[in-house]
């Protein structure tokens, strides 16, 4: 198709996990337009994730959470100055990957030429595009890196990747090494325990890492190590209590710290949360601990996965976990 655009802003609103399965999109776009300029408008808690890839080349981070919580004026006020600045960077094709009302209204008012927007039921404005032919509705029964994908046909982008792999900073590797000679590490294999979800019901218990920890410590060429991210924290204590002193928790990292430390890890044994996709994004093999009513369209893509969903969580035994592990950790 004869199409160039020049100066892309790809609108990416979403939670940790779904930005990361969305990035074989934005690879896909970077492939079919390679030289023009490329902006991701991402939510802030996602967008150091964006910086671990040369897919774009620039990005406005927005701070979702702020605007949400704090008062109408000074939100509104925040609005209209984004919409400004979005309008003045003269974008002439807008890409809206997650389609909401609000993100199809700001780019309408960007200026931009050229708009692509998928059909959401009734959570978009998508009459607000104007780029032709449109993509196909959102199918919900389909994976989430492929409706991103979907949404991409008009452009004549097919049979794109569907999973891609990245590599920690240099620099984030050296700080995660450096921490582990600090506790004489240095000859070990390290499994990984990410106890945490966004919500309460989508967590394994902390007994259960606890036995389960306690079961990898039996090995001596093994450290269990316990990553806590900022919804974590409140957990340290019961961690530490639970725990044995051979457990090392680590906690305070950035994203691409996480990353960098994930990468190092033989296997990391995970609730379904975001933290997960990480390590998967890095190639590290995950044990994924998940509840069987939960759904399977926001999986990692990855080929290094194990999914344990046998009716609920707190049926998911301890020594089914430990066995999937060893399987990981034998080849």
């Amino acid at each position: 198709m004869n199409f160039n655009p020049q100066n892309i802003l790809i609108i990416n609103f979403g939670q940790l996990g779904d930005v990361i399965l969305s990035l074989p999109a934005l690879s896909a776009i970077r492939e079919k337009f390679p030289n023009a300029k490329t902006t991701a408008l991402i939510g802030k808690s996602s967008a150091e994730i964006i910086e671990l890839t040369d897919f774009v080349d620039g990005k406005i981070a927005v701070d979702r959470v702020e605007l949400r919580d704090s008062g109408k004026i000074w939100s509104i006020r925040q609005i209209l100055k984004l919409a400004a600045d979005i309008r003045r960077r003269k974008f002439d094709f807008i890409i809206d990957l997650h389609s909401l009302s609000e993100t199809n209204l700001l780019g309408f008012l960007s200026g931009a030429r050229h708009r692509l927007y998928i059909n959401r039921e009734n959570r978009s404005l998508d009459f607000l595009g104007n780029f032709q032919p449109k993509p196909p509705p959102e199918d919900k029964t389909k994976h989430a890196t492929d409706r991103y994908l979907d949404a991409l046909k008009p452009l004549g982008i097919e049979n794109s990747k569907r999973f891609v792999q990245i590599y920690p900073r240099s620099s984030d590797l050296e700080k995660i090494e450096n921490l582990q000679r600090t506790k004489n590490f240095a000859k070990k294999q390290f499994v990984g325990l990410f106890p945490g979800a966004g919500h309460p019901s989508r967590r394994w218990s902390l007994e259960n890492f606890a036995e389960l920890a306690k079961r990898f410590e039996q090995n001596k060429n093994l450290q269990t190590i316990v990553f806590l991210g900022p919804e974590e924290k409140n957990l340290r204590g019961e961690i530490e209590e639970k725990f044995s002193t051979e457990t090392f928790i680590i906690d305070n990292l950035t994203i691409p710290q996480l990353a960098a430390a994930m990468s190092r890890l033989q296997v990391l044994i995970s609730n379904d949360t975001g933290a997960m996709h990480v390590g998967a994004l890095v190639g590290t093999p995950i044990v994924l601990l998940l509840d069987q009513r939960a759904p399977t369209t926001y999986l990692p893509l990855t080929e290094k996965l194990c999914v344990i969903r046998n009716g609920t969580l707190d049926e998911i035994s301890v020594e089914e976990v430990f066995q999937a592990t060893q399987e990981f950790l034998v080849n």
